[in-house]
């Protein structure tokens, strides 16, 4: 199965969201944390959105969590889904704190809320891979 279509997909990198998606090329989920109050946040932004500080770095984390809500797609809305339908946007909230936006591909059946997950990565090329999850166990 080829995953070139999703090329097209992927957003412009800039200096703010650029370890996020260095992160996914290594194989490795990047977040930020605010250095003043401990925070950890998703999707990328220039300041802590619990106390506004701007002293942020980017951490690794495990990508371990639990299925917050999902839902199943049947439709194909771009082409580079074609051979993954039906497939599960998934909403996870992380063990390490944010939610997350992600996919899950060739289940057998719908998930269950609460249903433990990991991340997994999908290679595009070389230089660029996107998030997926797994059930876990």
């Amino acid at each position: 199965m080829t995953f070139d279509a999703f090329k097209d997909l992927l957003p412009d990198v800039t200096d703010l969201n650029a370890p996020y998606w260095e992160g996914l090329a290594v194989g490795e989920l990047r977040i930020q944390q605010c250095n003043a109050c401990d925070a950890r946040q998703h999707p990328s932004e220039s300041f802590c959105y619990n106390c506004g500080s701007q002293d942020i770095t980017w951490h690794p984390v495990n990508g371990n969590g639990e299925i917050y809500s999902f839902i199943k797609v049947h439709q194909l809305y771009h082409a580079a889904f074609k051979d993954h339908l039906p497939y599960i946007v998934v909403i996870i909230q992380l063990n390490e704190g944010p939610r997350i936006l992600g996919a899950m591909f060739g289940l057998n059946a719908e998930p269950k809320i609460g249903a433990r997950v990991r991340a997994a990565f999908q290679n595009i090329d070389d230089e660029s891979a996107f998030l997926l999850f797994e059930l876990a166990g």
